[in-house]
């Protein structure tokens, strides 16, 4: 009786190991379409697109703070819905190759975006700028200011950030709506 129990559950476990060999591969393959990695360079637009520079405040020292800014919203041109996307703004000052500030956002979470649709406005602002005892349009007048550009890079899934776009900030103050 021994015997016949040990065959029977060597039988069992040779079934078990056949329904696993066959079932793990679609749970793999259903696994792998829902992290399947969009080309948001490709996918999505970016439109709308306002810069300028925004007031932070009155800092503690008492001089006034600018930092630059950029507003645009993302429109899905794909032909299926997108989820899920990550932005970052690279901010550079004109002629300098080094990251003067950045912003790590959310562009599009988890519910995703519908075909031809577009999100709202999403803002994204650098944390460094120009501070100074002047008022905020004597600044943008200052001698040594220095217009500053930034990257809108995408990033979906496992792929690599992908640059999306490029803006000069514009020598404006932006207005809080």
């Amino acid at each position: 009786m021994a015997r016949r129990f040990t065959r029977d559950l060597r039988t069992r476990t040779l079934s078990v190991t056949r329904r696993c060999a066959l079932v793990l591969p679609l749970v793999a393959g259903v696994l792998l379409v829902g992290c399947e990695s969009r080309e948001v360079e490709r996918d999505l637009r970016v439109v709308d697109a306002h810069t300028g520079w925004y007031d932070v405040g009155i800092q503690a020292d008492g001089d006034n703070k600018l930092v630059p800014s950029i507003s645009f919203a993302l429109e899905n041109v794909s032909d299926r819905a997108i989820a899920s996307v990550q932005l970052n703004a690279v901010f550079r000052r004109m002629g300098e190759d080094t990251t003067w500030g950045e912003h790590f956002a959310r562009g599009i979470d988890a519910e995703g975006l519908a075909v031809g649709a577009s999100t709202g406005s999403i803002v994204l602002r650098s944390t460094l700028g120009y501070t100074g005892p002047q008022t905020l349009d004597q600044m943008l007048l200052n001698q040594n200011f220095v217009d500053a550009t930034v990257e809108i890079f995408g990033k979906h899934g496992r792929r690599m950030w992908a640059k999306m776009a490029e803006f000069t900030i514009d020598r404006q103050l932006l207005i809080e709506e």
